[in-house]
């Protein structure tokens, strides 16, 4: 099996490493108290469901009006948003390490023993031990999947038979981030973080077709210069939003990789945003807005500070984030002065906030999913 040098562990808003793992996390600065918010709409929680505990790497996937969601035990579901019950649901009797990744007939997770395994209908169709960790969750398109290994290498598989098509790699870093990266569908281009570049894969051939460079690496040491695409984008017709960990944000054309701007910002979470503003947490926890065709700063909302903030949604016209202590906040878009906040169950909101229609899912560190709507 190949083994990687070493792997860097996100610990808060620092990155910090040893030889012999990942150490304790520096004592953490005190959250900022709650908000005082406006009220200006009320939000109620409509059904509630379970699957286990969950890590930040098991991304749930929205797939039409249903919803993809595994536990770090094994538990692999599909949802109907609407009433929050099983379409299906299977144990994969191994804990799961990366996923949802899905085009609606077929999911696919990595398990903590690298193996590949693809499920269909509920039951299991395939699986296939990978030469390495991955942590990002494998992508369903064209009658394939897709996944990248912690080593950056990115590999093909038939989704029916689970046969390998094609294996493409990049040299790998002395360190890697061990959080779930960038590779997705853009038209008829396979988009892969390798660092801190963006590259489109034909994904018949695996054959580059053009590689952007988003991040740049910096500082002095192995850590500080450490710079990779995160997972978590912005997607509005060929303009494409993207974050490289504790860098930059950045938009470009998909399409061509030919970057429209580029701003130095601090985060370690994918973006979101609409056709006019892209929003990102910070990893001090502020939330900050840009303006998507400028790149211009538009405002800064600094009363969630060290609240530990999970991925932003837009959401009914406002922006949405989760928090370490389960709240989800609801911000004004146009100068994202908090509206209102929901309770959950006083743990960490996982991944980002599903938006479905009317519904906003959720899912805690807990396992707890919860859907919301707006009264």
């Amino acid at each position: 099996m190949k083994s990687l040098k070493f792997l860097a562990c996100l610990l808060g808003s620092a990155v910090a490493l040893s030889l012999s793992g990942c150490s304790s996390a520096p004592e953490k600065p005190k959250a900022s108290p709650l908000p005082v918010v406006s009220g200006s709409f009320k939000v109620q929680n409509v059904w509630k469901n379970q699957i286990g505990p969950v890590q930040p790497h098991l991304l749930a996937s929205l797939h039409g009006q249903q919803m993809a969601v595994a536990s770090a035990q094994g538990q692999l579901a599909l949802m109907d948003v609407q009433n929050g019950r099983d379409v299906w649901r299977i144990s994969l009797n191994a804990p799961i390490q990366a996923g949802v990744g899905g085009d609606g007939r077929r999911f696919a997770v990595v398990t903590q023993a690298n193996e590949l395994v693809v499920v269909e209908a509920g039951k299991v169709l395939w699986r296939h031990v990978l030469p390495a960790l991955s942590y990002t969750p494998p992508l369903v398109a064209g009658e394939r999947v897709f996944v990248m290994t912690g080593d950056r290498a990115v590999s093909a598989f038939d989704a029916q038979t689970g046969q390998r098509l094609w294996s493409q790699q990049r040299s790998s870093d002395p360190l890697l981030l061990r959080q779930a990266g960038l590779l997705i569908p853009f038209g008829d281009n396979l988009l892969v973080g390798w660092g801190g570049r963006l590259a489109s894969l034909n994904p018949l051939t695996g054959a580059v077709r053009w590689e952007t460079m988003v991040g740049v690496t910096r500082g002095t040491n192995e850590v500080e210069r450490l710079v990779d695409l995160v997972a978590g984008v912005s997607r509005q017709g060929g303009s494409l939003c993207l974050r490289a960990f504790q860098t930059s944000v950045a938009c470009l054309d998909g399409l061509t990789g030919r970057v429209m701007w580029s701003r130095p910002a601090q985060g370690h979470q994918g973006l979101d945003g609409n056709e006019n503003v892209v929003i990102g947490t910070e990893s001090d926890g502020k939330v900050l807005a840009w303006d998507r065709n400028s790149g211009a700063p538009l405002w800064a909302q600094e009363s969630l500070r060290f609240r530990g903030l999970s991925m932003p949604s837009f959401w009914s016209n406002f922006a949405v984030v989760g928090d370490q202590d389960g709240w989800v906040h609801f911000l004004a878009p146009q100068d994202g002065k908090p509206v209102q906040r929901v309770a959950t169950d006083g743990s960490g909101i996982m991944g980002k906030p599903i938006v479905a229609g009317q519904t906003l899912v959720v899912v805690t560190r807990n396992g707890n999913i919860f859907g919301l709507r707006a009264e």
